[in-house]
Order: structure tokens, then sequence, then C-alpha cells
């Protein structure tokens, strides 16, 4: 099963989708991200169970100019070809 993350604190403007794309990309992790209109980022990971959980583990930091304060985590079903970015829903 695929995770569903919802990352909130100040987690726009600061690169994350953009970051988490590359690390993700990095841990050979598939799904997608993007920025929601209530200031947090969404996002659904899937892939080897290694690579979700290392994902998720840089989620809670984020990149450097990021101040993450909460990252809700849920099971969703679902598997992805690629990760991507997504509009701004």
């Amino acid at each position: 099963m695929a995770k569903h993350l919802l990352i909130s604190g100040r987690v726009q403007g600061v690169g994350f989708r953009y970051a988490m794309g590359e690390e993700a990309e990095r841990l050979g992790a598939t799904g997608w991200v993007r920025n929601r209109r209530d200031g947090t980022v969404e996002a659904a990971v899937d892939g080897a169970p290694e690579a979700v959980d290392a994902l998720i583990s840089w989620a809670r930091r984020g990149p450097p100019s990021a101040r993450v304060t909460g990252v809700q985590v849920s099971e969703i079903p679902g598997s992805f070809e690629r990760f991507e970015m997504r509009p701004t829903e």
C-alpha cells in the first residue's frame, strides 16, 4: 500500500516539492507531491518499504529552509510509475 502524507508548517515557498521530488528519485520512490491552498503540502509515496520510510523521515525535516511542524501519514491504495509534481489543489 502507498502512503498519503499531509505536511504542515512553513512548507510552501521553500522548494519543498522540488526537493522532495529529488529525494524520491534518489531513493527510487514513486508517487506525487503538490501544494494545497491551505498552506500544507500533500504527497503520495510508494515503492520499496525502506524507500517509503526514508522519504517519510525526510518529509519530517524537509529542505533546509522549511520548518515542518507535522506530518500525518495514512495508507492509501495505489501504485505509481514515477514521482511527479501535481498542480495546487
